[in-house]
């Protein structure tokens, strides 16, 4: 993952059932934080923001890999739409410019 931009635009990952969905993201976190080589960056846009919030186990990972030193990063506008800026435990609040540049930089890994 080392060179990577995690992008995140649903709280679950994969179609169907939003429990199980939830809880695939999840896993995924808790294997990536475990990795030697981690992201350079996480930016999670669309209701993937809620992933930051106090309301999912998600953003106890994501919390995590931001003290290793991940950018985790939320989308302004999507938290602004869902209203979350208070209730974000983890990451930070960014641009979709702040995304433009690391994409620019980095190559995008995209889960939804």
């Amino acid at each position: 993952m080392k060179n990577k931009v995690v992008l995140v635009s649903s709280s679950s990952l994969g179609q169907g059932d939003k429990e199980l969905g939830e809880g695939i993201l999840e896993t995924f976190f808790t294997l990536l934080k475990q990795k030697d080589e981690l992201p350079k960056a996480i930016f999670l846009m669309n209701n993937g923001v809620y992933a930051l919030t106090e309301d999912s186990f998600v953003s106890v990972h994501l919390k995590e890999l931001e003290e290793k030193g991940v950018e985790v990063l939320a989308c302004k506008t999507c938290v602004d739409y869902y209203k979350l800026e208070e209730k974000l435990v983890a990451g930070k609040i960014s641009s979709m410019g702040r995304f433009i540049e690391l994409a620019g930089a980095y190559e995008v890994v995209t889960i939804s």
